[in-house]
Order: structure tokens, then sequence, then C-alpha cells
């Protein structure tokens, strides 16, 4: 270290969910040393959009910001998603050591390409440059939500306790939210929220299917509460830290991670498909008592809450000989 302010690009294909893990890592290093973060975004041109890592040129030509892949090198390259791959590849070779490059998930490229990788546990990755932590980074931190809720205090002070969070994932590879399933959910969280007397405050991924949305939108209406419908302030910060509990479907990880960062009961909602990982991470949440699968009751228990991204932040640190 020189004195001077780290300089950090947080590199992802602009997708939120990626964004936030690139973003939650970079954050969690700037909040240890003093730094300059920048949010960059990978876009690729024609054929290089699919072109496995190992046979991907990272060609300018092929660049939407070809600024990526040239000097000023940043001290520190924080990278997540599949277009980032090349490119972490790329700078960890043309800056010549320059720049510590960090890829989260699994880059599926050798190992030996990239300075640090911090997969998620249920990956089953493993290797001297591997970190692997439970879940993925999040930019949710307790000191964040602390002030969150006062933007919507209005709107959720009338609402009676307990106050669940429901966030509805949606279609993915290994799960799907048909409207079957949409119908007997709606029952389920209803029941339950109605039984203890409380309020539903719901938030929908891009990946939530339409019909599904609609069908949950329509019944969760007639419970007190809040459903967020897109448009204005997004109250999801609002939401976790005004939760006394949470209902998550199973098929996010960034869910479950955003909901055990606030040491908040966290039930999960099965979906349609199965995906061994997954089974694995909920596991994982399980042995840390942080989730317990939904079983059509609010329950309420304590545990620490999730900090991995914090311990993930210190091993770069650590690596790049900074953490003092």
């Amino acid at each position: 270290m020189t004195g001077r302010p780290l300089i950090i690009w947080a590199v992802s294909d602009g997708r939120a969910g990626i964004e936030a893990q690139a973003l939650g890592l970079a954050e969690a290093v700037a909040h240890h040393v003093p730094a300059l973060l920048s949010a960059k975004h990978v876009a690729w041109r024609g054929p290089a959009a699919w072109l496995p890592p190992r046979l991907h040129p990272a060609s300018k030509a092929w660049l939407q910001d070809p600024s990526l892949v040239g000097p000023p090198w940043p001290d520190l390259w924080i990278a997540a998603g599949r277009a980032s791959v090349p490119l972490s590849m790329h700078v960890r070779r043309r800056s010549g050591g320059r720049t510590f490059v960090v890829q989260l998930q699994d880059p599926r490229a050798p190992l030996d390409r990239f300075d640090l990788v911090v997969p998620p546990e249920h990956d089953g990755l493993a290797g001297a440059n591997v970190f692997p932590i439970l879940g993925a980074p999040t930019r949710i931190t307790l000191e964040k939500l602390g002030g969150k809720a006062h933007a919507f205090a209005e709107a959720l002070a009338p609402l009676p306790h307990p106050r669940v969070a429901v966030l509805i994932g949606g279609k993915s590879r290994a799960h799907d939210l048909t409207p079957a399933r949409a119908r007997s959910m709606t029952t389920e969280v209803a029941e339950a929220v109605s039984h203890a007397g409380g309020s539903v405050m719901v938030t929908f991924s891009r990946r939530t299917p339409a019909p599904a949305r609609a069908i949950l939108a329509e019944a969760w209406a007639r419970l007190p509460g809040m459903i967020w419908d897109g448009q204005g302030p997004n109250p999801y910060l609002a939401f976790l830290a005004a939760a006394d509990a949470l209902l998550v479907t199973e098929d996010s990880t960034n869910l479950a991670i955003d909901a055990g960062a606030t040491g908040k009961p966290v039930h999960v909602l099965t979906m349609d498909g199965h995906s061994p990982k997954f089974d694995r991470f909920h596991a994982a949440l399980r042995v840390r008592g942080v989730a317990r699968p939904f079983a059509g009751r609010l329950e309420s228990w304590t545990y620490e809450p999730l900090d991995e991204t914090e311990r993930a932040a210190r091993e770069v640190l650590r690596r790049m000989g900074a953490d003092g």
C-alpha cells in the first residue's frame, strides 16, 4: 500500500443480482481501507457473447466499453458473472501483477488464471486460491439497514406485527413458479399471516413469471400490507429492516443471503423443480440456524446474522497484503 486510495472496480454484466455480488464485496473491502470504487459493465458484441473463456480473445473490438481491457489498471478487480471471466483472465495477464483479480462464483475456467476465486460453498470448488463462502456476497449489512425503514416509515407504520417480508424469485435453470404453485403458495402464506394477525411486505423479482405474479399479488392484496408494484422508490431494504420474519423462495441465493444478514427468522418457500446444489445451500443455512423450510406457520428463532461478505473482504485484503 502506498498511502493513496485503493482503486477498485466491481465488474459485472449489469444484471442486478450479479452486480450486487461484485459491489457487495467491493464495498466491504472499501469499508476497511481508503478506496475509490467504480462499477463497470461488460457487454460483448457478436460471437464474443457466447465463446468459452479459454477461446475468448477479450478484444477491444468486441467490447462496448474498450477501456476495460487496457491501462490504467485498477488495484483490485472484483468480477461476477460469465461475461466477466475472459476479461478477468486478460486483465491479470496484461497488468503484469498490477491488478489483484478476484472472480466470484465458479468461473468454469482454470483457477490459476485468477488471484482469488470466491465461489459459494455448495459449488464444491477447492484450490489454493479458492475461498468458498456460504452463498454469495451481499450489499446488505445491519449498519445499512439501520436507516432504511425511515424512508418508508409512513407507509409501514400502520402495518400490524408480525410484519412478514415475502421475497419472491422466479424461473431459473433449476426452478419454476407455475400458476398452480403460485395458487397454493398464496393460501399457505395467507393462512400463516392471518393466524398470526400480521401483515405482508411483498417484492417480486424480474424473473417472477407474469401469471404467477398476478396470482400472488391479487391474493395477498387482501391481507394488511404493502406489495411493491415496481414503480417509484424500491422498498426492498426497508422491508428487510422492518420485517419480523422473512419468507424467501428457494430459487435465489441472493435473496436468502440478504435475508440471513438481518438475523431474523428466514422461512424457505418451495418451488417447482429441484437442484442438488441448492439443496446443499439450504442445508448449510439450516445448520447455521439461519433458515427453515416453511411449514405453514410463522416460527421465531435467533441466530448470528450472516457476515460472509465481511469474511471474504478480509481474505482479499490479507492476500493483497493490505489488511494492516
